[in-house]
């Protein structure tokens, strides 16, 4: 069973107030900092894991360095380099893709499928593509082998964190989710309808949507109203 306190609003910056949940794991508690888009902070053990930092949505240089930074691809929204430099500094350890791996210096190169080990927090990459979102041209938005989910184990706790990525087959692969981070913005993710068919194929114990743009996160909540299995977490992550 997952334990979380009631969420609650925190000042990060002067300026800015983002909720915040906390995990209890047999290694200690997480702290989940909701930023928006699909901007994440995890704290654990006096760690900080930042996720897809992205400079619009906050100021990044009035956090605390970071120890961890995971990138799923190279879009601007994902990868902002400016909110990177502003966190950075000779010991973070940066995961990135292929492409992601371009356009910064000293990155840890992340495949779908690799596995990696950063302190007490196990790293799995995994597939995150479009199936049937495409541009005009017919060409998906993120292309298979392009992107990265990640899977992250601390204690005995699995965080699912999906990137930019339709409902895929893989994910019926995924084993054993305490919590999962889905996004669901159109064009370029997944609707309500097909947010709800990817967690049905894993179902994860607590399932947050991300990257939500416009999208009615109330008509997820009802979709999965039958599958009192998933909780579904509603922060403020447009």
């Amino acid at each position: 069973m997952i334990a979380m306190v009631i969420p609650i609003v925190i000042a990060l910056t002067a300026t800015a107030t983002y909720e915040k949940d906390a995990v209890q794991t047999t290694a200690g508690e997480i702290e989940i900092t909701f930023i928006g888009h699909s901007s994440l902070i995890f704290t654990h053990h006096g760690k900080t894991i930042f996720i897809d930092p992205y400079g619009k949505l906050a100021e990044y240089s009035s956090f605390p360095k970071a120890d961890i930074i995971l990138v799923t691809h190279d879009h601007s929204d994902h990868l902002d380099t400016t909110a990177i430099g502003k966190i950075r500094n000779e010991g973070t350890q940066l995961v990135t893709t292929v492409l992601g791996a371009q356009k910064v210096t000293g990155a840890i190169i992340m495949n779908n499928g690799d596995t990696c080990q950063i302190g007490d927090i196990k790293i799995e990459a995994v597939p995150a593509y479009n199936i049937r979102h495409m541009r005009d041209n017919g060409l998906p938005f993120h292309p298979k082998g392009d992107g990265n989910g990640y899977v992250l184990t601390i204690g005995e706790k699995r965080i699912y964190i999906a990137g930019d990525t339709d409902d895929i087959p893989e994910m019926s692969h995924l084993d054993n989710i305490d919590i999962a981070f889905l996004p669901m913005n159109l064009p370029y993710t997944m609707t309500p309808e097909e947010t709800a068919a990817a967690a049905r194929s894993f179902m994860p114990k607590v399932l947050y949507p991300y990257h939500t743009g416009e999208t009615d996160t109330k008509k997820l909540v009802k979709l999965l109203g039958a599958s009192p299995e998933i909780e579904v977490r509603i922060r403020h992550m447009k």
